[in-house]
């Protein structure tokens, strides 16, 4: 249901809310490799995330990304929604075009009541919500 970059995008998200302040910004470099992506593609993400709001970023030799605390209240599917966009959300799980309530495809029926479920809580849940229990010591993604 979640395209690569979207989860590329909500881990890079959650680990800045771990580790990441507006006085202790990190650069790309020190987060891909927990994010399990290049770094390239990992930069073009965050500056998009950046560009419309959903972490901080500044520029220059101590620069870096952040989250700030007001940031940090936004849902789960806003991260999804500027990577991913709407269309994708909303989007048929076998990709036919004109699949809907009155002209389902063959999946349609059998997923539509799980999928809605899925986006009410990733619309429901905040970033705070996920990171307030973990501590900046603790493991949460494979490397």
């Amino acid at each position: 249901m979640l395209s690569n970059s979207s989860k590329y995008a909500i881990k890079a998200v959650l680990f800045l809310a771990i580790n990441s302040s507006e006085k202790q910004r990190i650069m790309v470099k020190d987060i891909y490799k927990a994010v399990n992506v290049s770094e390239a593609y990992l930069a073009k993400l965050l500056q998009e995330l950046a560009r419309r709001n959903i972490i901080s970023s500044i520029r220059g030799p101590k620069g870096g990304f952040y989250i700030t605390e007001k940031e940090k209240e936004q849902s789960l599917l806003e991260i999804i929604k500027v990577i991913d966009g709407e269309n994708r959300i909303h989007s048929c799980v076998l990709g036919v075009s004109d699949c809907d309530m009155n002209n389902p495809c063959l999946l349609h029926n059998l997923v539509a009541s799980s999928k809605m479920e899925f986006l009410r809580s990733f619309e429901t849940t905040t970033i705070a919500e996920l990171t307030k229990n973990l501590g900046k010591d603790e493991v949460f993604f494979p490397l």
